[in-house]
């Protein structure tokens, strides 16, 4: 396995750590006025999606995760497992429901996604920056309303509820932030 000097690392970088694979969030390298300089790291493990911060001395060595990610697209779930389809190859492959956690909620078929591999096994999935989804339940809106900071729940395709301007209708195509939950943009689809 490749490892890095600290003073290497970059955001995005995946490490192996304690046996787990982390993702690099963010990171600060910190010059004391005495001492050694070091690097404080906020780690987002890929398996649990936890969020911790941990600090190196420059000049130690981290482990590279042995990391790779596959385009596929989104096939179907049957309540513990969500699978996915390599298009080129055909392979399938299931992701524990738990670790997709809310994001499973904007995941309707044919979504490509990045799914995640951690030494062979399927471990997580990094949805598109924006999703479009249509609105399937929503309060009627009404002519002429037009303040932008007025919201109101609507129900999407694929059962998640968003907060939307009230201008938003049923039938209406919406993009989404699937990582946040926020609705972005009314979109024409045709």
């Amino acid at each position: 396995m490749a490892s890095i000097d600290v003073n290497q690392i970059s955001k995005g970088m995946k490490l192996e750590i304690e046996g787990a694979p982390y993702e690099i969030i963010d990171y600060q390298h910190v010059k004391p006025g005495k001492g050694q300089a070091f690097a404080r790291i906020k780690l987002k493990n890929l398996k649990t999606g936890n969020v911790v911060e941990k600090t190196y001395k420059v000049g130690e060595k981290l482990e590279l995760a042995d990391f790779e990610e596959r385009e596929m697209e989104y096939i179907y779930n049957d309540g513990e497992y969500y699978y996915f389809m390599d298009t080129r190859t055909y392979e399938q492959v299931g992701v524990p429901a738990v670790s997709l956690g809310e994001k499973a909620k904007f995941l309707k078929e044919n979504t490509p996604v990045m799914v995640q591999f951690y030494k062979g096994e399927a471990i997580s999935v990094k949805l598109p920056k924006s999703i479009v989804l249509q609105v399937v339940d929503t309060e009627p809106g009404f002519k002429g309303d037009t303040v932008t900071n007025v919201t109101k729940p609507a129900t999407l395709e694929t059962g998640a509820v968003i907060q939307v301007p009230t201008f938003i209708n049923v039938g209406d195509f919406v993009k989404v932030n699937p990582e946040t939950g926020e609705y972005i943009e009314r979109v024409n689809v045709k």
